[in-house]
């Protein structure tokens, strides 16, 4: 149920919304109406219906007239799009954080790279799955741009429902951890051009993990 908060109501309705649609919490082609999302999240019908059409604005559903909705969700040519933009936008965010970090946000993703690692050793996927979605959400911020962090951070949520899926091939994470400690390093040394390319070989290697996971996933078509 949506409660009463500082933010406006009809972006709660609408973030929740999202966030179980990219979930997979509802299946492509299940009918969404506004009497059972208005029942499911106890809020009138107005901010369901302006929900609803972001959503579809979105491409997340379909609006039926005189019906309600219908779930699209992110299709597999929608992920390959996602991780093709992902290589070109994030090189670029990770080069400009190279040059542009700070100490204190240096810190901090060393620290997250070593947290990483020790929760590998620990198989604390939980932790993992947060950490992975932290390294790259500060890499966006120490860009120092706020369209590409705007950007990337959207794209890579639209990609959560199968991350933890892909994260769980083996060999997976420890090729992850090792991926992460050579973009640290070129971060570190301030190497923009090393950046840069080791960010966009990280995203190649992940899109390419998660086909294999797809191929497996009848839900994605």
């Amino acid at each position: 149920m949506i409660h009463q908060g500082s933010a406006s109501l009809e972006a709660r309705v609408y973030n929740e919304l999202r966030e179980a649609l990219l979930c997979g919490q509802f299946q492509k082609d299940e009918w969404l109406t506004e009497h059972m999302l208005t029942q499911k999240l106890g809020v009138s019908r107005t901010p369901v219906r302006s929900a609803l059409q972001r959503l579809a604005e979105d491409g997340l559903v379909s609006l039926i007239p005189n019906k309600g909705a219908v779930v699209i969700g992110i299709t597999k040519e929608d992920i390959v799009d996602i991780y093709r933009i992902r290589m070109r936008l994030e090189g670029l965010a990770c080069a400009m954080a190279a040059e542009k970090i700070k100490d204190e946000e240096k810190q901090k993703l060393s620290e997250n790279v070593a947290l990483f690692e020790f929760y590998i050793q620990r198989q604390d996927t939980e932790h993992i799955e947060e950490l992975d979605t932290v390294f790259h959400r500060m890499i966006y911020e120490a860009s120092g741009s706020r369209t590409l962090e705007r950007i990337l951070s959207d794209l890579h949520q639209n990609t959560k429902a199968y991350r933890s899926q892909s994260l769980c091939v083996p060999g997976r994470l420890s090729k992850t951890l090792e991926e992460h400690k050579e973009i640290l390093n070129a971060i570190l040394t301030a190497n923009a051009e090393k950046a840069e390319k080791l960010t966009s070989a990280h995203i190649e290697r992940a899109m390419e993990n998660m086909l294999t996971v797809l191929q497996d996933s009848p839900e994605v078509h």
